[in-house]
């Protein structure tokens, strides 16, 4: 801080001396005329001496963005002629901008970010990747002050070499033009007689013609996409989703919606992977296990502990019921009745337009769409174990459809991962029975949320008995006559854990192959490789869901189904970014962990100057009624405003808390807001009015509130 308030203090006094001697009289059109005599003579004196202070006096110039760098430029072409005078005035204007730009970025680059982290990560996001070629536009064009495009650039974070370089070519066309009026000078009555209308309006075409030029590279480009392929005359469809998961579904609703002609392909369940193996199965089995262990406990009621009695292939089955009571929701029948076809089999695109279906019955068909949406989702990772094959595991879609044969929870079950998925199947099964152990490689479970938040969720699963272990890599799976045995690594230290039951929660991976991705090079790293806007390698084919990322949740995958329909058939006339601003999340372990925007860690990360607000739900009437008052409410804002930059909720019904500040997020509404909304009392939705009421209690103006405090004394008498 001391050394940059040293360098603003110099430039200032700098900058101070330059007006108060009067020196910018010189930087005038009447004062470079009057003075070119004497400068001619120290030229023919010293002529190196000449070039070399004319040279570092134009870079101090422009470094401290002084009035006089079009005067300067002028006296280059005067004094040194076209040629000369070009080189000179190109390298110091270059060299000046860029120390300019340097001392912007030194003495405001940290302030802003910290002020203004989203806009300038937008802006750092947007710059990274088409930085150059916007700063060369604006350089073409002289209507825009260099001085403040030295400036603003260096908040960004484009790099010094890329903006000296772009720099240098791009503002070659207008300091050629005023070093060309100054071998002239003397028929330059004004400034503005350099720039007239018509060069202006020329500097603006120059300007455009890289945009225009942008815009057909981008049709050739497509064009050159689409070179081995015949683009049909007609099509069959508007739009073909594959895929009858959460994306798949929306995609192909808002179609059919707008009067689309939409064909849905699933080979599977209707539904996907959320209803059927997903979502659905393990919350309704969560239900289950946490009524269990509220028998268990029934003390907290003012009941008698008792052991529960049940069969736990009944509670398999109404996980199954579950799944069948909603199935309806997503069923071809719905589909169709809203507009949908909807064809039962598996699809491989053989050309960007054409896909050819197997159907489930046995025969083929093959369907023409202008626009192809991909929403194939994502299945369990299974990690390359030596023996996990021969030893035998579940995953998160396959333990529903096995354990439903079982009379009783698995004895010994191993849950590998410590994640949303593992954490909250372990915690249910250990309620229900299983004597449950999981292992997890990092240092915590929930890596992605805060420590506490990890910490909180590891006394929770332990509290219901669940054996955590963290720091422990797997290693093999062993079989040793009916017994199995998991190897894992722990201090440098291999153990063995022995199970029944292995469930593989460690991740989920996209459905990339067989759908003819590779036969048309379709870019994917782990999923498919598109751009803002759902794109693909093919422009007329798109990606949502699972299969997209970053996010793998439902509710993301149906907020990317409607980008791809939207652009997909609309997209000739408007293409929408997708905004992955504000993403809430929930863990549904007990209590449940809700989260959306940044946590502690992330503020850190990002340098933003942050404050924390929290709100124990021990201070809550409706927590207290329900004995429920482990958790808080944790707010995140810019030190000293109430603008929300991220929540988490730690509590019972924590996910459906988190909603009133995913929608305050999303609009712009800050903890003053909610703080002035009423809510029902006695409720769990209190809890978010209690937090914003602390910060406020943080924020109180004491000023205001001491001459409160006298103007009541003295009402008193």
């Amino acid at each position: 801080m001391f050394k940059k308030i040293t360098l603003l203090i110099v430039a200032l006094l700098t900058i101070g001396l330059f007006f108060h001697f009067d020196l910018h009289q010189l930087l005038t059109l009447d004062g470079l005329k009057g003075s070119m005599d004497q400068f001619n003579q120290y030229k023919e004196q010293s002529p190196l001496l000449v070039i070399g202070g004319f040279f570092l006096l134009y870079v101090i110039v422009t470094a401290l963005s002084l009035p006089g760098a079009a005067i300067l430029t002028l006296a280059a072409g005067a004094l040194f002629g076209l040629v000369e005078g070009l080189l000179v005035a190109s390298f110091a204007s270059t060299i000046g901008a860029t120390l300019a730009f340097l001392v912007s970025r030194y003495l405001l680059r940290d302030a802003i970010k910290k002020r203004f982290p989203e806009r300038l990560a937008a802006i750092d996001a947007g710059v990274e990747k088409e930085g150059s070629f916007y700063l060369f536009t604006l350089r073409l064009v002289p209507v825009f002050p260099f001085f403040l495009i030295n400036l603003l650039m260096g908040v960004t974070s484009i790099k010094s070499w890329t903006f000296y370089w772009v720099s240098q070519i791009g503002m070659l066309a207008g300091t050629f033009v005023f070093v060309n009026a100054g071998t002239q000078l003397a028929q330059i009555d004004s400034l503005s007689g350099i720039l007239s209308l018509n060069l202006i309006l020329s500097f603006v075409l120059l300007g455009i013609f890289p945009l225009i030029a942008k815009a057909i590279l981008n049709t050739i480009k497509k064009r050159r996409v689409y070179k081995n392929y015949t683009k049909p005359k007609q099509f069959d469809r508007n739009m073909i989703v594959i895929g009858g998961g959460a994306g798949g579904l929306v995609t192909s609703y808002i179609a059919a919606a707008v009067k689309a002609k939409v064909t849905l392909i699933e080979a599977g369940e209707m539904g996907g992977d959320c209803l059927n193996y997903g979502c659905v199965p393990s919350k309704a089995i969560i239900k289950s296990a946490k009524i269990a262990e509220q028998i268990k406990h029934a003390d907290k009621y003012g009941l008698e502990n008792s052991t529960p009695q049940f069969s736990f292939k009944k509670v398999m089955a109404r996980v199954h019921q579950v799944i069948a009571d909603i199935a309806p929701h997503d069923s071809v029948e719905r589909y169709t009745n809203l507009g949908v076809e909807v064809l039962k089999g598996y699809a491989k695109i053989t050309d960007p337009w054409t896909v050819e279906i197997k159907l489930n019955n046995g025969g083929t068909q093959t369907l023409t769409a202008r626009t192809i949406v991909i929403a194939t989702g994502a299945r369990p990772f299974v990690p390359p174990l030596p023996g996990i094959e021969d030893a035998g595991y579940v995953t998160s879609d396959t333990l529903w459809s096995k354990f439903a044969e079982l009379d009783e929870a698995p004895k010994k079950l191993v849950v590998l991962g410590g994640g949303p998925i593992g954490s909250e199947l372990a915690q249910s099964f250990a309620r229900l029975g299983s004597s449950v152990t999981q292992i997890e490689m990092a240092d915590r479970v929930m890596i992605k949320e805060d420590s506490e938040v990890s910490e909180f969720a590891t006394h929770a699963l332990k509290a219901s008995g669940v054996n955590v272990l963290t720091n422990h890599q797997a290693l093999r799976c062993e079989k040793r006559g009916e017994q199995k045995f998991i190897i894992v690594k722990h201090a440098e230290q291999e153990l063995e854990i022995e199970y029944d039951e292995l469930l593989c929660a460690v991740g989920r991976s996209a459905r990339l192959s067989g759908y003819g991705l590779e036969e048309l090079g379709i870019e994917t790293n782990r999923t498919i490789v598109t751009n803002e806007y759902l794109e693909t390698l093919y422009p007329n084919i798109f990606a949502a869901g699972d299969i997209v990322g970053p996010y793998q949740f439902t509710h993301v995958a149906a907020h990317q189904g409607w980008y791809a329909a939207v652009n997909g058939l609309f997209g000739n006339l408007k293409k929408f970014k997708v905004d992955y601003r504000v993403i809430p999340w929930t863990t549904f372990i007990d209590p449940e962990v809700a989260r959306v925007g940044i946590n502690e860690q992330d503020a850190i990360d990002q340098g933003i100057d942050y404050e924390i607000t929290r709100f124990e739900f021990k201070e809550l009437d409706r927590a207290i009624t329900d004995s429920a008052t482990q958790g808080f409410i944790k707010v995140i804002t810019p030190k000293g405003k109430d603008k929300i930059l991220g929540v988490t909720v730690v509590s019972e019904h924590a996910g459906d808390l988190i909603a009133e500040f995913v929608l305050a997020m999303k609009h712009g509404l800050g903890l003053n807001k909610i703080l002035g909304t009423i809510h029902s009392y006695p409720t769990w939705a209190e809890g978010n009015k209690y937090a914003a009421g602390e910060w406020k209690r943080a924020h109180a103006p004491q000023t205001v509130l001491n001459w409160l405090e006298k103007y009541h004394t003295w009402r008193r008498g």
